[in-house]
């Protein structure tokens, strides 16, 4: 038998003659609807082909030896900054007491008058701290503990803040330096007194270890006293210097990198994309009140959270933010060159109290007591989560996947015009035999 006889039997889609053929008005009708159906179906596929979707992934966290980064803008309307320190410590043991890098704190004035920020100049109280005019040979006296480490002039106080932290190495209370040579020279105790009912709003970042730990804001100097960590608190309860209260509004807190706005839409529900207060739920966070003695606590839970952007492969350096995180600048730890992000979000619980003690009758919970004593001031503790969260975007489907809808909406879209098509022709033949009749 001849090849193309053997073939001809395999064909499967047999063909009519020309003459055979009937094109009616209502098939031209069915072919150009079809053809639409089948222009806005296809359409409809190539954008979700083209749609980048971000696949949540929750795995366990494997970092070792990691650093993350805290950054906050924190505002206190009753409190100067000069009576404001931010200290940090963490489970390992290690301390950062007094920390300065990377923060800044903006001068506000008092909330009778709007709480304006004023000029940073005006912050330093301790203008005349290098003490170039002096008498060389001049050393200033410590007024009874060491000279600190960090002193100009090694065995010598020469300005009013190393005799301050000359107190704070021995754990005593300093007060507004009356009787300090030093203080008195600069006017330390008048520009205390000029600041008493200015605020403060602390902003900036600084890095921590990756575990357990705590970082506060509270009154005055910090020192440790055998195993207390205490703060020198005399300024802040002296009723010359004001009616000062740990009144405070959270702009923004996070924990590492901020994410993209277009990512945060994508990522969540389908329906509802989430915004940065998802991530940062203490962002626009106000807490008011008129007792001195008062303390705020969060407890914040911290995963971790990574984000790769499309087409994002792993060249095996997991661990590089350890190794590299000291060479970075603080604001740039966690932002990859090729677009990823390692960042956390956090959920938190709060919890505030009078030190003074009793219980919260006048919230309704008369059956809570609170005890006496602690340092007034604002408390973070954060504790990390084992788990990670991975944000990885994704198309939502692959080229043959996109190909293969193509092919079964061009199918099935002719397979059901056809039908229409015989069920309209067929019911017109029929018609016309009955009116033939």
């Amino acid at each position: 038998m001849p090849a193309k006889s053997r073939f001809t039997r395999l064909d499967a889609f047999t063909k009519t003659v020309e003459d055979a053929r009937v094109r009616t008005t209502s098939g031209g009708i069915v072919t150009i609807a079809s053809l639409l159906i089948v222009f806005w179906l296809v359409s409809g596929e190539w954008l979700d082909y083209r749609r980048i979707v971000v696949h949540p992934e929750l795995i366990v966290d494997k970092g070792r030896g990691e650093q993350m980064e805290i950054h906050l803008n924190i505002s206190f309307p009753r409190i100067p900054c000069e009576l404001l320190t931010l200290d940090v410590m963490d489970v390992s043991g290690e301390q950062q007491t007094g920390v300065k890098h990377g923060i800044s704190k903006v001068q506000l004035a008092p909330a009778s008058e709007g709480g304006r920020p004023l000029d940073v100049r005006t912050l330093d109280l301790h203008a005349d701290r290098t003490a170039d005019h002096l008498d060389p040979n001049y050393c200033g006296e410590c007024y009874g503990p060491p000279a600190p480490a960090s002193a100009s002039k090694p065995g010598c106080c020469q300005t009013c803040e190393e005799v301050r932290e000359a107190y704070a190495s021995v754990s005593w209370a300093f007060g507004k330096g009356e009787g300090v040579a030093q203080c008195e020279r600069e006017h330390y105790s008048d520009k205390l007194q000029a600041q008493r009912d200015q605020g403060c709003r602390i902003e900036g970042g600084f890095r921590v270890n990756k575990v357990v730990g705590n970082f506060h804001i509270a009154p005055g100097r910090s020192f440790s006293n055998g195993m207390m960590h205490v703060h020198d608190l005399n300024n802040y309860l002296d009723p010359s210097q004001g009616d000062h209260t740990f009144s405070h509004t959270i702009h923004h807190l996070r924990f590492g990198p901020q994410l993209p706005g277009d990512l945060t839409k994508g990522v969540g529900a389908k329906t509802v994309g989430w915004t940065n207060h998802h991530l940062n739920p203490l962002d626009d966070t106000e807490q008011i009140t008129s007792d001195a003695a008062f303390n705020y606590m969060y407890f914040l839970k911290v995963v971790s959270t990574s984000y790769y952007p499309l087409g994002w492969k792993s060249k095996g350096l997991q661990n590089n933010h350890a190794a590299t995180s000291d060479l970075v600048s603080i604001g740039q730890h966690g932002l990859g060159q090729d677009g990823s992000l390692e960042t956390h979000q956090y959920s938190v619980t709060s919890h505030k109290r009078s030190l003074k003690g009793g219980s919260d009758s006048q919230e309704g919970h008369k059956e809570r007591l609170h005890a006496v004593g602690g340092i007034p001031g604002v408390f973070f503790s954060y504790d990390i989560s084992p788990m990670k969260v991975i944000n990885r975007e994704e198309r939502t489907k692959s080229l043959t996947g996109f190909l293969t809808g193509v092919c079964a909406v061009v199918g099935g879209t002719l397979t059901v015009a056809a039908a229409i098509d015989r069920g309209v022709y067929e019911g017109a033949t029929r018609m016309k035999k009955l009116h033939q009749r």
